[in-house]
């Protein structure tokens, strides 16, 4: 039972096709862009956006998501529609990164910075004025970014 006066804030979303559902009540710690080749390859995209809850506080209703699973990295899809979902870094303890177009209402969820700028492609121009960082945004264990 809630307390009284409170609410709780729910964040959802999913694939294109509305097989794989998500949602959490869990503030997000992150969002942000990603310029780095794997983002993009995964994507299909120039550039990538994404939300990071913890992952304990995210439940998956109707389809789970099938995983592609690259060394520390697991990219979810809909098995259906083939849309990404999120990705875990094992390196990331208790982290999912919701890809922003996932999110039922992505324009709530606004950037705060720019990671691996260095791989980011010469004709891709966002003109802001977030930080722009030359590795990743968080750190990963075992790395220095």
């Amino acid at each position: 039972m809630q307390a009284e006066g409170t609410t709780t804030v729910s964040h959802t979303g999913g694939c294109r096709c509305g097989a794989v559902r998500f949602e959490t009540a869990v503030a997000p710690h992150h969002v942000s862009y990603c310029h780095c080749a794997d983002c993009r390859r995964a994507s299909g995209a120039p550039v990538s956006a994404f939300v990071g809850f913890p992952a304990d506080g995210v439940r998956f209703a109707a389809e789970e998501p099938r995983l592609f699973e690259n060394g520390p990295v697991s990219r979810s899809f809909c098995a259906t529609c083939g849309s990404p979902i999120a990705y875990v870094d094992a390196r990331l303890e208790n982290q999912i990164w919701f890809m922003l177009g996932a999110m039922d209402h992505p324009q709530d969820y606004k950037p705060t910075l720019h990671a691996y700028v260095r791989e980011q492609l010469p004709y891709v121009h966002m003109s802001d004025d977030l930080p722009r960082l030359e590795r990743s945004s968080v750190e990963r264990s075992g790395t220095s970014r």
